[in-house]
């Protein structure tokens, strides 16, 4: 088994070791030591990145017969004494998150009986699983509590049990794991059995923020932010709100209320330009009906139209094959790629769904519909490579 420094020493970044395998994986490299300080990816926490033996080592695996693979650039030779060095500031980093999840799981546990099912630490933030759905009240309070533990700076130390030994203890879940325990001891508030790495002292968290929560598989799926990662964060929302309080020109007191009017007048605006379109389309419809040429038994309404959404597109070419029976309507927009819609009245016999699959198939983009409406987009062609085409198909 390897000798694993980071139980005792989280704050250790560099040491000496022995390589006793080197295994190739998948086309990678897995260097084994007789000792190291790399954190591997284990309980919700991601493994140490850093170098060996001048080597960079991107993964570190727990592997099932107690060794740690180390993921290297290249290949090291075995019986070489190699040192490693570990990334402090990732390393520091996934210590904070680590202890300030046990802080803020031993919160909700100890205010409202809440129990954490689950930990995961990402690249950003971190998320916890609560057993059952968790109101803001309750967030903010578990919230404020973390802190108070964080900010009396109390100590955070590691001690081992047995099995047996711990079953005795208050711990705050209970643990499965047999045989000897490594114990996280957060003074007088959380004690959990845990293999991470963790700040010596909870004032090394720096502060406990949570993000945002929803409800997640009958409980509450919870983000939070500690230390630098909760000022990232707050860097990020404070550039963007005093970018969007100087587009607003108000207070941040008033924002959310000025986003809120400016969503109901641009919902009226919308509202009223649809009115308008609408108008219009029926309007250019007639105009393109009168314009129709008899192809193949059928009138062919074939045009690219300037300054039409899909919806837009869509109004004319039903209003124009509604007032001629016998029209087939084909419009594209002028943009490219295009959008088109197809559209037939009730006497012809052309199949919109069929001519917008042969157009799809030849000019790319994707679509559906049904024979007498179908619609699409993504059509990568010269508006008179579209128009030919669609002439064609209706002939």
């Amino acid at each position: 088994m390897t000798n694993r420094l980071y139980y005792t020493e989280s704050y250790r970044t560099d040491f000496d070791a022995t390589v006793v395998a080197v295994d190739t994986v998948d086309g990678c490299t897995h260097v084994t030591l007789d000792q190291t300080a790399f954190y591997p990816t284990s309980g919700g926490q991601p493994s140490d990145t850093g170098t060996l033996g001048g080597a960079a080592v991107s993964e570190v695996i727990d592997r099932e017969d107690g060794t740690i693979a180390h993921v290297t650039s290249s290949a090291l030779r075995v019986g070489e004494v190699v040192q490693g060095a570990i990334d402090w500031a990732r390393r520091f980093d996934h210590m904070q998150q680590h202890t300030g999840q046990h802080v803020l799981s031993a919160a909700f546990d100890r205010l409202f009986g809440v129990r954490t099912e689950s930990f995961h630490m990402g690249t950003l933030s971190a998320t916890i699983d609560l057993a059952r759905e968790v109101s803001a009240s309750e967030v903010a309070k578990a919230e404020d509590e973390a802190n108070r533990i964080a900010w009396e700076d109390r100590p955070v130390t590691i001690r081992f049990a047995t099995a047996e030994e711990a079953a005795n203890m208050p711990l705050r879940k209970e643990s499965i794991r047999t045989g000897p325990l490594r114990l996280i001891d957060v003074e007088d508030f959380d004690l959990s059995a845990c293999g991470g790495t963790h700040v010596a002292r909870t004032g090394g968290i720096g502060v406990i923020a949570i993000g945002g929560w929803e409800k997640f598989r009958g409980g509450s799926r919870v983000e939070f932010l500690c230390g630098g990662r909760a000022l990232n964060r707050f860097r990020l929302w404070r550039d963007s709100l005093a970018a969007t309080q100087k587009f607003l020109s108000v207070s941040p007191e008033e924002m959310a209320a000025a986003v809120e009017r400016m969503q109901a007048d641009s919902k009226a605006q919308q509202r009223t330009l649809r009115g308008f379109q609408e108008k219009l389309a029926t309007h250019e419809a007639h105009s393109l009906v009168a314009k129709a040429v008899p192809i193949g038994g059928q009138f062919a309404v074939i045009e690219a139209l300037e300054g039409w959404d899909a919806q837009g597109l869509k109004a004319i070419a039903v209003a124009a094959a509604a007032e001629n029976p016998n029209a087939v309507v084909v419009l594209f927009t002028t943009t490219v790629p295009a959008l088109v819609v197809i559209a037939r009245g009730g006497a012809a016999t052309a199949d919109a769904a069929a001519m917008l699959k042969a157009l799809v198939a030849q000019f790319g983009g994707k679509g559906g519909g049904k024979p007498d409406l179908a619609q699409g987009g993504g059509l990568a062609g010269a508006t008179a490579q579209l128009i030919d085409a669609a002439r064609l198909l209706v002939s």
